[in-house]
């Protein structure tokens, strides 16, 4: 079975409600130019409500093909958690992805592996998609370090799930040094730890299903860089922060991917 092709913007905190209606708007006008590949947008929570209406969103089905995710996500159901997100939230706007384990939240707000593994099992639990994502930072890949801390972090984050729930899981690839920075992983870095990782899918569930898991890149991902990290045989989308905030650059972008 062909991997899916699955690009997603992150809008971080960005945007005013006007502006998040009509950048989906725009990204689901022109969804038909690249029909191959699965489109998802992630705006704040505050917009998602927004965002899905703009999408046409309806229950189960996105008749725009666009399909809406979270930022993050809390992994109990319910509770006194201030300012925190359930999952059960996110599927009752709509959502049907979830990002998680971001280095932003990585870094900036102390998640660390064991957290991202309870939310990956919570947000599969409740039928989301979660985008799990992994990287090292700029100091650990120039201490060669790289294949040490992607493994422990795809390892911890994936801990105790079955092959059946692996196969449902989306996997970005984040090198940190290059996150906002205009920096780009060389397609030849890039593939180096797409491969690794699907290496370790494999010995940790079977090599059919790490055949079958969309492994995303990100990292200023941009139209005129994207191409040549689409051409890897192990890449298979995007997880796009900046550039998705315009509608030609996001659909640049997975028009790399439209094949």
């Amino acid at each position: 079975m062909a991997r899916k092709k699955i690009v997603a913007g992150n809008w971080k905190m960005n945007l005013d409600r006007a502006a998040a209606t009509a950048l989906a708007a725009g990204v689901a006008a022109r969804r038909g130019e690249v029909s191959a590949v699965h489109l998802v947008l992630c705006p704040p929570s505050v917009y998602i409500g927004t965002v899905g209406t703009a999408l046409n969103l309806s229950g189960d089905t996105s008749p725009s093909g666009v399909w809406l995710g979270g930022q993050n996500m809390h992994d109990k159901a319910s509770g006194a958690f201030t300012g925190e997100v359930a999952p059960g939230m996110l599927v009752d706007m709509g959502c049907r992805y979830v990002i998680l384990g971001h280095s932003e939240r990585r870094t900036l707000f102390g998640e660390t592996d064991a957290t991202v593994n309870a939310k990956t099992k919570a947000a599969l639990a409740a039928g989301l998609v979660p985008i799990v994502c992994v990287g090292e930072t700029l100091e650990e890949r120039e201490a060669g370090n790289t294949q040490a801390v992607v493994t422990e972090q795809v390892r911890g984050s994936l801990a105790g799930l079955s092959p059946g729930e692996l196969s449902q899981v989306v996997i970005a690839y984040e090198p940190v040094w290059a996150i906002g920075t205009g920096r780009v992983a060389t397609p030849e870095q890039a593939q180096e730890v797409h491969a690794l990782i699907r290496s370790l899918l494999g010995s940790m569930a079977s090599p059919t299903v790490a055949a079958d898991v969309t492994i995303q890149y990100g990292g200023s991902v941009k139209p005129d860089n994207a191409a040549v990290l689409a051409a890897q045989p192990d890449i298979d989308g995007a997880l796009v922060g900046g550039a998705s905030l315009k509608v030609d650059d996001f659909l640049g972008i997975a028009a790399a991917f439209n094949s």
